[in-house]
């Protein structure tokens, strides 16, 4: 079992440490609320007190963070990841970041003797807890053999995409999709709810006919009940968007669906939902439509 460093311990970061602890492995995790950290440290998580001091303890560092301000943030610096790699280790991000940024921070680690690959995931906390994750690398191809067993424990389906950045390209042309499909959905299911359909009469209907996706089939009930807690909030839905939409841009690929998408996720946070489930853009086209949720 390998020693193993994590830093970012959210949704899906602590959750994540929590399988690698159930693999057998020794995890020294780090988060900015130490708070958050509670259940795993009761669970055998150690504790490190900076990024750095996590990369030191472990031979593979992982991390999984919100956005490219905090990978940075997390990253750099003296009490960074990187400053804490020695040669021979492997830094794993598996943030959804500018590719450039995760390239750049790579280029940084090999100039240590280090290795970073980029290895986002696609999936949500149901797909995780059932062990059907699938996870994209991108990096050195040396390096990706040397952590694939320890990713298998993560999720059972591990793929090398290419070079730095690559992964974490593919991993936004995957999420663009994710929000255009809530979109439709919740607009099918609302337009049959205003010609008389119960709502749960239509969720169910669609959530069994042709366009009936995974992830729809575990997202598309929140439209009949939001979940308590954020699987993965508007805010970082169109920070996703935003980063789909620069890169069209810059290889010239018409995104226009999700432009739209964008737009109502724009609506959403200006009707104070941007902390809830982007499945919540089921109420943001209802108050539109006139319908109080």
């Amino acid at each position: 079992m390998a020693s193993l460093g994590f830093v970012g311990l959210g949704v899906m970061g602590g959750r994540i440490v929590k399988r690698l602890l159930d693999a057998g492995h020794t995890v020294t995790g780090y988060n900015r609320t130490r708070g958050k950290a509670g259940w795993l440290l009761a669970a055998g998580m150690r504790w490190g007190e900076t990024p750095a001091a996590v990369a030191r303890a472990a031979e593979v560092t992982l991390s999984m963070v919100t956005d490219t301000a905090a990978l940075r943030a997390i990253a750099e610096g003296p009490q960074g990841v990187l400053a804490g790699l020695e040669r021979g280790k492997v830094y794993i991000d598996m943030s959804t970041v500018s590719p450039a940024v995760s390239r750049e921070l790579a280029g940084r680690a090999a100039a240590a003797g280090a290795a970073m690959l980029d290895a986002p995931v696609s999936g949500s906390v149901s797909t995780l807890e059932q062990g059907r994750l699938s996870i994209m690398v991108g990096g050195d191809r040396a390096a990706f053999e040397r952590v694939r067993l320890v990713l298998a424990d993560i999720g059972p389906t591990v793929t090398y995409v290419g070079e730095n950045g690559q992964a974490v390209l593919m991993k936004i042309a995957t999420n663009l999709s994710l929000a255009v499909q809530m979109l439709a959905f919740s607009e099918g299911v609302l337009l049959a709810e205003k010609g008389g359909i119960p709502r749960a009469v239509a969720v169910e209907v669609l959530l069994r006919s042709v366009i009936a996706s995974p992830m729809l089939l575990y997202r598309g009930p929140f439209v009949l009940q939001m979940p308590a807690e954020a699987w993965f909030d508007v805010t970082m839905m169109q920070k996703d968007l935003l980063l789909a939409l620069e890169l069209g841009r810059q290889l010239q690929v018409p995104l226009p669906t999700t432009a739209v998408t964008s737009e109502m996720l724009t609506a959403a946070r200006a009707l104070g939902f941007e902390h809830q489930d982007f499945a919540v853009l089921y109420q943001t086209v209802a108050r539109l439509a006139g319908r109080g949720s």
